[in-house]
């Protein structure tokens, strides 16, 4: 099996963000948001949308925004379809691979690396938007999607079939083991 590609390219060189930054509002169309609906194992993805600040920070860019999208998953519980809003913050910094290393070592030396965290590399003096929203979004996805009212209810003990020990020993006896 080959694994999908990120089918969402939203590139941004660091050349063409001016020191008053850019603003993007982007929404995935119907073929990307199918593919990412195959990568992030869920039954569609009817609406992604991104919202993002991309600001000049340092040697690099900070991308500050927040990422929406509408999911349709299966209940684990009564495995009837369930929809679900998906809302993650994004804030992120990236600079060049050299100051990235040298940054990440410097932040581990001065903060608590459960604080804050090191900045992404530049890509060829690139990043892309549509990337950083797809791995938001999966990110956000829940993992055990419930329908609002549903509960699990576990057999009461006895109701069912044998434990699988008492076929362990119904075959013991059957060898002629007395234990």
């Amino acid at each position: 099996m080959t694994r999908p590609e990120h089918h969402w390219r939203v590139p941004v060189a660091l050349d063409d963000v001016s020191e008053r930054g850019l603003h993007f509002t982007l929404s995935a169309d119907g073929a990307t948001r199918e593919a990412i609906a195959t990568l992030a194992a869920i039954d569609g993805l009817p609406r992604l949308d991104a919202v993002f600040d991309v600001t000049r920070q340092g040697r690099g860019l900070r991308v500050r925004g927040e990422v929406s999208g509408t999911v349709e998953q299966t209940c684990v519980v009564t495995l009837d379809p369930v929809t679900n809003e998906v809302r993650e913050k994004v804030d992120l910094a990236f600079e060049p691979p050299g100051a990235a290393e040298v940054a990440a070592a410097e932040l581990e030396a001065v903060l608590d690396p459960d604080q804050a965290d090191p900045p992404e590399p530049l890509i060829d003096g690139r990043i892309d938007l549509g990337r950083i929203a797809t791995e938001f979004l999966v990110l956000g996805v829940d993992p055990y999607p419930r329908k609002p009212d549903a509960v699990f209810a576990s057999p009461a003990a006895g109701e069912g079939t044998d434990s699988p020990f008492a076929a362990l020993a119904g075959l013991k006896k059957r060898a002629g083991d007395p234990d």
